[in-house]
């Protein structure tokens, strides 16, 4: 058994969104990363992975992004042992003003450019190089 999850790499400005996820969360509590969530079995839907992560996007942070493109997927496991799929996605902003709009998974919103990223020390690795690869595949290289 694993969990599907799906993260978006939304670009805007020359700047990346990047969350910081709540200490209520129970992988990664208080980490950057990308906005993202579970896949949740909710009927036979088309494009779950897409309509999912326009859900958590809106949900999360309250903006709509449109243009998914594949950049990436992993598979790891959480903190608690559970076994995720993970699937990001290249996403353009499309409209709305990004704030922690659900406190109980988001505590803070950051715009950073893919330089800035890559030299925080301290951001995990991971997310670094999904960056880095959304970054290529945004500037066709």
């Amino acid at each position: 058994m694993f969990i599907v999850n799906v993260e978006g790499a939304i670009y805007k400005n020359e700047k990346w969104l990047l969350v910081r996820r709540s200490e209520k969360e129970d992988h990664a509590a208080g980490l950057l990363s990308l906005v993202g969530g579970k896949v949740e079995i909710d009927g036979i839907t088309s494009n779950i992975l897409e309509e999912t992560l326009k859900r958590e996007i809106t949900e999360e942070v309250g903006i709509e992004v449109s243009n998914l493109k594949y950049v990436n997927s992993s598979l790891f496991e959480t903190d608690t042992g559970l076994t995720v799929i993970d699937i990001v996605f290249l996403c353009e902003h499309q409209s709305g003003e990004p704030y922690a709009k659900c406190l109980d998974e988001v505590s803070d919103i950051f715009w950073m450019s893919t330089q800035e990223i890559l030299d925080v020390a301290d951001l995990p690795v991971y997310l670094k190089e999904n960056i880095k690869l959304a970054d290529k595949i945004l500037h066709g290289n």
